[in-house]
């Protein structure tokens, strides 16, 4: 490096110091000889309704199905995947918009996307009154 400038030098250094965190940046997320994988999940079927109650620790599911136009908080708060933040979204989603003509209207409030719908139509019922 003695016929190099001091610009030039410090040119190198970064491109050295890039190269060796590159290096450290691709053992670690590629994983190393020395590393051992995650044991695998074994998969469990059951049907979609018991797999809804459970799916989400807390709280137990109601016994009926549940009226979205006329659920309180603590009443939606009792759903699977359901928490007291998104209870109140589903109730302020209410009062801004009108009563829910069907469940699908539920994707319309934030925080619950097709998966969470799915596992709540067995606890809600479609039907406005």
């Amino acid at each position: 490096m003695a016929g190099l400038t001091e610009a030039e030098r410090r040119g190198a250094r970064l491109l050295a110091l890039l190269l060796v965190l590159g290096t450290a940046w691709d053992l670690v997320r590629g994983g190393h000889p020395g590393r051992v994988p995650p044991a695998p999940v074994p998969e469990v079927r059951v049907d979609s309704a018991r797999a809804a109650s459970r799916a989400m620790p807390g709280p137990a599911a109601p016994a009926v199905l549940l009226d979205l136009n006329r659920a309180s908080t603590e009443d939606l708060d009792r759903l699977p995947g359901i928490g007291p933040v998104l209870a109140r979204r589903i109730v302020v989603h209410r009062a801004r918009h009108g009563a829910f003509r069907s469940a699908d209207e539920l994707l319309g409030v934030p925080g619950i996307g097709p998966r969470l719908l799915e596992r709540l139509r067995p606890f809600v019922s479609d039907s406005a009154r």
